[in-house]
């Protein structure tokens, strides 16, 4: 899957080479004086990813029972709290931007800042995917279910709970528990592969079925993609827990 890393090539900029920059400019290391206020944001910084994850699993599993439930107010619900998140996102990068503005951070303390302003653009678009979701939910609500809705509702709940795990290593930098996300998204990728096949398969057996299984395949792209989203963000938790740069999905 070597073609599903980050979208945004511009996000991902030399952060090593930042750090060593930033503290070049610094005349002297922040004593421990700094440590309270500085620590008090990174905690701020980390409730507002954490809240951002919880209302984007809840999203996840919501869009995920309106899509084998054929509600479709369900689904324009999570479309619509959609922009919770959003605004957390923005809570979160604000945040980040202050800190490093006014507590001149170095070394590890920088490096997690960086990566949590990554990981606050991952879960917004992993917020987009579940939307995305509920949205063919919403268009399928009126239908005929086809054929068990192909397995969509274990992607479903894989992803969730992908993006549960990867919430908690997040919180407490847990290196090992990232790595054990990406391992997992081999998963959902095998369920999305299985998810391709039916659809090919209905297609052929019936013309009337093929706009519907294309809507379902759309879904099941976006769940696949949350997996994605999942191991990037796994990827930047090792890298500040560790400071080693680590491919999780070669």
């Amino acid at each position: 899957m070597s073609d599903q890393k980050r979208l945004d090539p511009a996000r991902e900029g030399d952060v090593d080479v930042i750090l060593r920059s930033v503290e070049g400019e610094l005349p002297q290391p922040v004593t421990e004086l700094h440590r309270p206020p500085l620590d008090r944001h990174e905690r701020h910084i980390k409730d507002t990813l954490l809240r951002m994850g919880s209302l984007i699993e809840v999203a996840i599993r919501e869009a995920v029972e309106a899509l084998a439930g054929h509600d479709a107010a369900r689904a324009m619900a999570v479309i619509e709290n959609d922009r919770h998140i959003n605004e957390l996102q923005h809570e979160a990068i604000n945040e980040v931007v202050n800190t490093i503005a006014t507590q001149a951070p170095v070394a590890r303390d920088l490096r997690f800042l960086l990566s949590l302003d990554l990981v606050a653009y991952e879960l917004e678009r992993i917020g987009d995917y579940a939307a995305n979701v509920a949205k063919r939910a919403a268009d399928l609500a009126p239908e005929p279910p086809l054929a068990g809705h192909l397995g969509l509702p274990e992607m479903g709940g894989l992803a969730a709970d992908l993006l549960a795990d990867t919430v908690r290593a997040l919180v407490d930098s847990d290196a090992d528990l990232a790595r054990s996300v990406a391992h997992r998204d081999d998963e959902l990728d095998r369920i999305y592969h299985r998810v391709q096949e039916d659809v090919v398969v209905l297609g052929k057996a019936d013309p009337g079925n093929v706009e519907r299984a294309a809507k379902l395949l759309l879904a099941a792209h976006y769940l696949e993609r949350i997996g994605d989203r999942c191991t990037n963000i796994a990827e930047d938790v090792v890298y500040f827990a560790t400071g080693a740069t680590e491919d999780l999905n070669p």
